[in-house]
């Protein structure tokens, strides 16, 4: 391997905005936006806890990234994309390892970031911009999932609460979540309704807090499954990992929530537990994978990705999102199925790399 061959890690510190079970209570002003006590803060500032791993998780990857013998620079775009096309400009790293999944608190210049470094001219790792923009946009990728033939719960978009009409083919439970975002931001307890009342009330509550569409899908009660995936040509699933919520409290849903995910001390993060490799019938397992690379190429993903399934209580997997550029701390369940197939934590960041590299010239 050639040492000197420099790799960014490319990041952007998240700024004062708080989510608060899924909800947001802090502007990106810092002004209170419903009543809530903040449940972390990060140097003293209030931030969303879904963007925290990112920070904590850059210099153990530059750390990963040197022992393996490569050069590495950590470059904060804190906000300002001059910056960064400054940086890549005069710095010209030979790869970015990209790490940016937001700036200026919106999710939607994850795909601007990853556009700036085509532009150019500049080698990354993982998805590209159209790719990024479409798995933001949860109901586009249900859209190319439905019309390729792959399970996805049905579901609609409602774009306001005022005098909509509920598709008729939609059955109760549902569950409503902003169309826009990830990390399971505004998903909670709350977001599983059994009435048209709860409905509306959910719905009006999304497209106020997020100001974007929301999307109501059927709720599939069952498993909650991950298909982590590496590998471009010839992509590779590892062994599944399922999400462990018998031990939630029976008041709540079995769901993965923004607190689930992020708010240690809550009951559903204590009580969401990932397991590898889930039990699953042989064939079973086989199809749930079949299914995840087929969306993963569909969705056009590369190098590494991460493919959320329900499976429902008669074993039939729905697709419920294609997750490029996943979580890929050393406890998240990208890097659980990986040490289940034999890759390290430093083995799967290598492999990474690596995938990404095959496409420089």
């Amino acid at each position: 391997m050639d040492k000197k061959i420099t790799i960014a890690i490319v990041y952007n510190e998240p700024t004062n905005t708080q989510y608060l079970d899924g909800q947001k209570v802090i502007s990106e002003a810092g002004i209170l936006k419903q009543e809530a006590a903040p449940t972390t803060s990060f140097d003293g500032t209030l931030v969303d806890l879904s963007e925290i791993g990112v920070v904590e998780q850059k210099e153990q990857i530059a750390e990963t990234l040197e022992e393996i013998g490569y050069r590495t620079v950590v470059f904060n775009v804190d906000g300002d994309v001059s910056r960064l096309v400054n940086f890549l400009k005069y710095d010209k790293p030979d790869l970015i390892f990209n790490m940016c999944e937001s700036v200026l608190n919106k999710a939607i210049h994850e795909m601007h970031i990853a556009g700036i470094y085509e532009l150019m001219g500049v080698n990354y790792t993982g998805a590209g911009p159209l790719v990024l923009g479409t798995a933001l946009h949860k109901f586009r990728v249900k859209e190319i999932l439905s019309f390729n033939g792959l399970p996805t719960p049905r579901y609609q978009v409602v774009k306001t609460s005022l005098n909509f009409e509920l598709d008729r083919s939609l059955n109760f439970p549902l569950i409503v979540k902003p169309s826009r975002e990830d990390a399971s931001i505004g998903i909670t307890a709350s977001s599983v309704v059994f009435s048209a009342n709860e409905l509306k009330k959910q719905i009006r509550l999304v497209i106020e807090q997020f100001d974007q569409p929301a999307i109501v899908e059927e709720f599939i009660d069952g498993r909650e499954l991950n298909v982590a995936i590496i590998g471009n040509r010839k992509p590779i699933a590892m062994p599944i990992s399922e999400v462990d919520m018998t031990t939630l409290p029976s008041h709540l849903p079995r769901i993965i929530t923004y607190n689930a995910k992020w708010v240690k001390g809550t009951a559903e993060y204590e009580c969401t537990k990932g397991v590898c490799p889930a039990l699953l019938p042989p064939e079973l397992e086989e199809r749930i994978k079949s299914l995840a690379i087929e969306a993963y190429q569909l969705i056009g993903c590369r190098d590494y990705a991460r493919v959320d399934f329900r499976l429902s209580k008669d074993y039939q997997p729905y697709i419920l999102e294609v997750n490029p550029n996943p979580d890929i701390s050393e406890d998240a369940g990208f890097i659980r199925s990986a040490g289940v197939y034999g890759l390290s934590f430093s083995g799967a960041i290598e492999k990474i790399v690596e995938c990404a590299l095959e496409r420089v010239p």
